[in-house]
């Protein structure tokens, strides 16, 4: 683990925000200031690629980074684009129905939800 690639995954884990590479250059700067962004795309890729970070791809939306590698739910607004992590009580047992269903070995997934966030619905419905 190099120092550069060190100190990306310690500002990704913490924040919860699923920030963008971009987003991410922005952070490590302030620790590394002389990094490049090129640095920055592949060390995310890299740690994404090894586990230690989730890559997360959405058609139309920039790629985000999430510095939790378990597997877990996100929920995305169509309106705005944010993504949030879904709580963590709520679990659906889709893992055993495929394997059961499809004889797949299922070993990790994505899912995503899509909805609006409470700040869009307030503004496309006011009180």
């Amino acid at each position: 683990m190099t120092h550069q690639r060190q100190v990306i995954l310690e500002e990704l884990r913490q924040v919860h925000t699923h920030p963008s590479a971009d987003e991410v250059y922005d952070m490590v700067r302030k620790r590394i200031p002389r990094i490049s962004l090129g640095t920055v795309y592949r060390n995310l890729e890299i740690l994404s690629e090894t586990g230690a970070i989730q890559k997360l791809e959405s058609c139309g939306s920039p790629k985000r980074f999430d510095g939790n590698p378990d597997d877990h739910y996100h929920i995305r607004c169509i309106a705005c684009d944010r993504l949030v992590d879904a709580p963590a009580d709520i679990h659906l047992d889709v893992e055993r129905e495929l394997s059961e269903t499809t004889r797949f070995k299922v070993v990790g997934y994505k899912l995503e939800f899509l909805g609006f966030c409470p700040q869009c619905l307030e503004i496309s419905n006011p009180a």
